[in-house]
């Protein structure tokens, strides 16, 4: 089957463009010119990933991005931006986006990008009852499969966004290690924020909502005071 990519921009000539050149890529290309049909064709066409424009008519990009993530529309999102302006780019990570270009962009980059995020979030085949993952991490009642990119937290799958998932592995694969915040932002975002680790103790926060039964006396990811965060589990698991 193709990969269904959502375009979300109101500029006719960057709509036209990668739409083309995602069709000659082998996608399946919806198209949105402003924000509220872009979110209720990402709520309603389930696409394999979103291309968001940050400003957009009626409804904004950023908004647009909260409000599927608080949803529980988990789709990845690449956010398009006019603007080399930092505070949007974190501010637009911070909501939930699993990556961003700058425009002027060439579309062979966006598709390039666009390809490595597929890589990383689709499920592999299912595997048959005789063979197991090829990673499996338990910690606690936290279990998490890498090859199939899912996580379970006392039975129930959580619904992560895909940089949500990748700091929850790095920090279970590196589970009774203190990682710092700017190993953290290098390991999981790969970009360079000047030092800004903001980011990092949003997505902190976010997983603690979602595996911690007191978000003040986490059990699973410990703060280490001065230097960053720490994954046990119960007991120092």
């Amino acid at each position: 089957m193709k990969n269904k990519v959502l375009v979300v921009d109101d500029e006719q000539s960057i709509v036209t463009l990668l739409q083309y050149n995602f069709e000659q890529a082998g996608f399946e290309c919806l198209t949105a010119m402003d924000g509220e049909e872009g979110k209720r064709l990402a709520e309603t066409e389930s696409p394999d990933i979103i291309i968001l424009d940050l400003m957009l008519p009626k409804l904004d990009g950023m908004d647009v991005c909260k409000q599927l993530r608080q949803n529980k529309v988990m789709t990845p999102i690449l956010m398009l931006t006019a603007k080399d302006d930092e505070f949007d780019k974190i501010l637009g990570l911070e909501l939930g986006a699993d990556d961003y270009m700058i425009k002027p962009f060439s579309p062979r980059e966006v598709i390039a990008r666009v390809k490595a995020i597929l890589r990383r979030t689709q499920v592999q085949p299912e595997l048959n009852e005789n063979t197991k993952d090829i990673e499996q991490l338990v910690i606690g009642d936290l279990k998490i499969y890498s090859e199939k990119h899912e996580a379970y937290f006392r039975g129930e799958r959580l619904e992560l966004t895909l940089k949500e998932f990748e700091l929850l592995l790095h920090l279970a694969q590196n589970s009774g290690r203190v990682l710092t915040r700017d190993q953290l932002l290098s390991a999981v975002w790969n970009y360079d924020f000047a030092g800004d680790t903001r980011i990092v103790d949003v997505h902190i926060s976010h997983l603690r909502e979602k595996i911690e039964d007191d978000t003040k006396k986490p059990i699973y990811i410990k703060t280490i005071r001065g230097l960053g965060y720490k994954m046990e589990g119960p007991k120092g698991e």
